[in-house]
């Protein structure tokens, strides 16, 4: 029996080499959370032996997971950081999380206070404190007959989809995303226009991070942050899934930067997400959806982020690389499709195209 398919074997190439650009010696936590992925794993440890590359193996059920999640507390949450995953994380160079999970509901009925438990006394210790700004790190998922059924394919269809987005030419969308980040950098003012929205804000002085493979699979958008007391008017978001909640559709109104007021399809979850802390109702981080393979939502944001014609308005915490003062326990990539786009008043993406000459080298037609 095959320890794991081929496509498997060239994507662990790809994150190892290229994303993680691992040398010899060196460590790389390797996480699995869910049995799917278990192929892609064993492609990854050989893959890693093959390099004299350390692997540190965890894999994680999702159902105990939800167990953890819902049960934990401060004290939980502090020991299991302190005394299991921080002192790792510390060592490692690199970390791949390969997320598997047969079921993105499985933790929907997980409650606010439980969950920022865990983003407060576990997750932003080890991961956004030590894992993003201290490993080169790739968080990824794996395909399956659940995240078909998400994405509306035939299962087989599916897993080819997912590996041409997987294994996109990334250097040749860098290149392309040059002209777009050269734009960007002078730009002050920013505007979504479409139906359902119609918002602008500053981005005057921002720095911009071009993400082409090096930290998620797939990959392929250009993302900064607002100024934080800049966005004004209404955004209309494509279908999400937060924390485990479906959102069918996201509807917030801003002004001087903060949502003053919402519409989803459940006004109640949201209602908890937006008072988790005072930045879960300000933004973070704006980004252009650039990987011409991936065309539609699929519930999935480390897809979904990517879809080209598209930009998340993500509510809550900033990055380190791109900051703009906000702080929040949470980070929601919500995401725009298909709004023109204007730089300064320039129309520079008509829905999903850039109609300008400089930036057409980004549509689809061109890359693929």
């Amino acid at each position: 029996m095959t320890m794991y398919t081929n496509e498997d074997q060239q994507l662990a190439r790809k994150i190892l080499h290229f994303s993680c650009e691992l040398e010899e010696g060196q460590n790389v936590m390797l996480q699995l959370v869910g049995l799917n992925g278990i192929g892609l794993l064993r492609a990854l440890v050989a893959e890693a032996r093959d390099m004299n590359v350390n692997p540190f193996v965890r894999i994680e059920d999702t159902e105990i997971q939800r167990m953890l999640v819902e049960r934990g507390d401060k004290e939980f949450w502090e020991s299991q950081a302190k005394v299991d995953q921080l002192p790792l994380m510390k060592e490692m160079d690199a970390f791949v999380g390969v997320r598997a999970s047969l079921n993105i509901y499985e933790q929907a009925d997980v409650s606010k206070k439980a969950n920022k438990a865990y983003s407060d006394y576990f997750q932003k210790p080890v991961h956004f404190e030590e894992r993003v700004k201290n490993t080169n790190w790739v968080v990824l998922r794996y395909p399956s007959e659940a995240f078909a059924m998400n994405a509306r394919m035939p299962t087989h269809k599916f897993r080819e989809f997912y590996y041409d987005a997987c294994l996109l030419d990334y250097s040749q969308l860098h290149e392309a995303m040059k002209p777009l980040e050269e734009r960007l950098r002078k730009t002050d003012m920013i505007r979504l226009k479409g139906e359902g929205t119609d918002i602008e804000f500053s981005v005057k002085g921002q720095n911009w991070i071009p993400c082409y493979g090096k930290r998620n699979i797939p990959d392929g958008e250009l993302f900064s942050s607002p100024v934080l007391s800049s966005v004004e008017g209404h955004i209309t978001y494509a279908p999400s899934v937060y924390q485990g909640k479906p959102f069918e559709f996201v509807k917030l109104e801003v002004r001087d930067g903060v949502v003053v007021d919402f519409d989803s399809s459940d006004n109640e979850k949201l209602e908890e997400i937006l008072d988790t802390d005072a930045g879960a109702r300000q933004f973070g981080e704006f980004s252009f959806g650039l990987n011409p393979i991936i065309e539609r939502p699929m519930y999935d944001i480390l897809f979904d982020e990517k879809i080209y014609g598209s930009n998340h308005l993500t509510l809550g915490n900033d990055y380190e690389e791109a900051p703009n003062g906000n702080d929040s326990s949470i980070h929601w990539d919500l995401v725009c499709i298909g709004a023109d786009v204007y730089l300064d008043g320039e129309k520079v993406r008509e829905g999903r195209k850039f109609i300008t000459k400089d930036l057409q080298g980004l549509n689809p037609e061109n890359l693929v």
